[in-house]
């Protein structure tokens, strides 16, 4: 099945603790259904210090599910989507207004 979001997209989090805030996609996980959200859902992960870091208590962004996560569209509004074929290729559509992402 294609994905229905990627890298670099636009997102807003439907629910939990960061519930109606919005970032960017920096890593998806599709074998776990997850995606890891710039500045969304941190914890904070305590770590041994090293040569190479300082260690100590580390903020950390962590994996949202995602059917937490929608789309934003051209708007930035949230909005499912869908799939149509144009010129012979598959391409992403925003359901809200019909746009190709």
């Amino acid at each position: 099945m294609a994905a229905k979001l990627k890298k670099g997209d636009k997102v807003v989090v439907l629910s939990g603790r960061d519930k109606g805030k919005e970032g960017e996609i920096t890593q998806m996980m599709p074998a776990k259904n997850k995606a890891i959200v710039d500045g969304l859902n941190i914890s904070i992960r305590h770590t041994r210090q090293s040569q190479s870091n300082q260690g100590g208590r580390i903020p950390q962004a962590m994996p949202i599910d995602l059917s937490n996560l929608a789309l934003l569209d051209k708007n930035g509004k949230p909005t499912r989507v869908g799939f149509k074929v144009e010129d012979g290729t598959k391409v992403r559509v925003a359901k809200t207004t019909g746009d190709v992402i």
